[in-house]
């Protein structure tokens, strides 16, 4: 199997795995109510699930994210000469001003 594909499925376990923790604290702390309000629901089940599935996605999707970002070699070698923040100096630029009907002046 590719490597991509093993970084993208161990992406995914963790994101729903990071999900399922994240759905249980939710019920647990009854973050504004909703612990309460899926535990005494009939069909809070389904309500679990989705918040379990659809939070999975979303965590998977960065996980996988931070994971391709991590890949990512280091371009900085160091060195170099010049100062990071020169100094900017003004420099004067002399624009002759155009009249109507009148000879320019300087």
């Amino acid at each position: 199997m590719p490597k991509l594909v093993r970084l993208y499925i161990r992406s995914v376990l963790i994101g729903f795995g990071v999900a399922g923790v994240f759905t249980a604290a939710l019920l647990w702390l009854d973050v504004a109510g909703i612990g309460h309000l899926i535990l005494a629901s009939d069909i809070g089940g389904v309500a679990a699930a989705m918040l379990i599935f659809f939070n999975g996605i979303v965590f998977a999707a960065v996980q996988f994210g931070l994971s391709v970002m991590a890949l990512a070699e280091d371009d900085d070698h160091g060195g170099g000469t010049g100062s990071r923040n020169p100094a900017l100096m003004p420099i004067p630029v002399t624009v002759p001003a155009k009249t109507k009907g009148k000879a320019e002046r300087r």
